[in-house]
């Protein structure tokens, strides 16, 4: 147990906050841990499951106020623990990646909140391998891995490219390339979700859509109908619904 916080480097390390996000950071094993905060006034018992897996990681434990928690992560919704760890290890863009059955990019989607809750969507359904553009999208920043429970740090992610080129590089690989649009022409219901071809699914942000690019060659573009008297789904509630769509096609 230490008795000093942990002074870090912002260039190479960072705050995760939030029992879920922080549970599935220890778990998953991705990232070299560093320090893990926790709240000196709560229960015992409360971090017992954290503890020990600290623990049996040799991750040093700080207990601490929620003050200074507050100051390690910059949120109060840290629910009394924060992990100090390396920044996110975004997985290489090799050839290997276009034999998989299924791929997720996600074209200028900015919102944290939207991106976590997709990627805990795409964990759910199947959806492991998901591309993010080098610019012009969220990266998988603390407030992500918080929104997603965790769920990013059991993805395989890469951010190597713009969307184009992955796009492409789907193209020349065979795969069935289906794009969520409010704008489509088919509905998501007529997209069937059992063809065997290997999938790219790709969605874009509620302020942005998917590049014109993307929505002109795509395969298929795809809409969701509504009957509301709001004229656009959540991005993420969107991506929900098509995921959930496509989890019925086999993975090999």
């Amino acid at each position: 147990m230490s008795t000093k916080p942990h002074s870090r480097s912002a260039l190479q390390e960072e705050a995760l906050y939030g029992m879920h996000a922080v549970q599935e950071a220890l778990r998953a094993r991705k990232r070299n841990h560093v320090e893990l905060q926790i709240d000196n006034n709560a229960s015992p018992d409360r971090f017992k499951a954290l503890v020990r897996l600290a623990n049996e990681f040799a991750v040093r434990i700080h207990h601490c106020s929620k003050h200074e928690l507050f100051e390690s992560c910059g949120s109060k919704q840290h629910q009394g623990v924060v992990l100090i760890t390396t920044s996110f290890p975004y997985s290489d863009l090799t050839d290997e990646v276009f034999q998989r059955p299924k791929l997720l990019l996600l074209d200028n989607l900015e919102d944290p909140r939207n991106a976590g809750a997709i990627l805990r969507s795409a964990n759910l359904f199947g959806f492991n391998t998901v591309l993010l553009p080098l610019k012009g999208g969220a990266g998988i920043y603390p407030s992500v891995v918080k929104t997603s429970a965790g769920a990013s740090e059991h993805l395989d992610i890469i951010r190597a490219a713009n969307s184009t080129k992955y796009f492409q590089r789907a193209l020349k690989s065979g795969y069935r390339t289906v794009a969520l649009d409010a704008q489509g022409k088919n509905t998501l219901a007529e997209v069937p979700a059992t063809d065997t071809r290997p999938l790219m699914l790709i969605m874009g942000g509620e302020d942005k859509r998917i590049g014109q690019y993307i929505l002109n060659e795509a395969e298929v573009v795809a809409s969701i109908p509504q009957q509301g008297n709001i004229n656009s789904l959540n991005a993420s509630v969107a991506a929900g619904i098509a995921l959930y769509h496509f989890s019925q096609v086999e993975s090999e």
